[in-house]
């Protein structure tokens, strides 16, 4: 299993923007999708935004037209831009690559590695 590693989360206000990022060393994304989840305690995980090995975009309600996924597959590295965020959006990101023969990352058993997490935190 490959271990994904993230970065770029940190403490920000309303408003305010992050660029999550998540690197599969020496490993690669080209022909896999990819996605980004959320979870904060006692909820649900929540898939928030997908890409295809196409470039291929999804987007949960929550986040359309604030987050954008992206991916760089020469760097093997995927992005998640966040704009506008909430409060609510406060919680603890984590990519994720989906099994190969996986057209679409739609729910977590169709994951094939997880990254550690990294914690965004919208203050007022």
């Amino acid at each position: 299993q490959v271990r994904l590693v993230e970065s770029g989360g940190g403490l920000v206000q309303t408003g305010g923007s992050l660029r999550l990022s998540c690197a599969a060393p020496g490993r690669t994304f080209t022909g896999y999708a990819l996605g980004w989840y959320r979870q904060t305690p006692g909820k649900q995980r929540e898939l928030v935004a997908t890409i295809t090995s196409g470039g291929s975009t999804d987007y949960a309600d929550s986040v359309k037209g604030r987050f954008t996924i992206s991916r760089d597959d020469a760097k093997n590295i995927a992005y998640l831009q966040m704009n506008s965020l909430k409060l609510e959006d406060t919680a603890v990101y984590s990519c994720a690559r989906a099994k190969y023969y996986i057209a679409t990352l739609k729910n977590p058993y169709d994951v094939d590695s997880w990254g550690q997490g990294t914690q965004v935190t919208v203050s007022s």
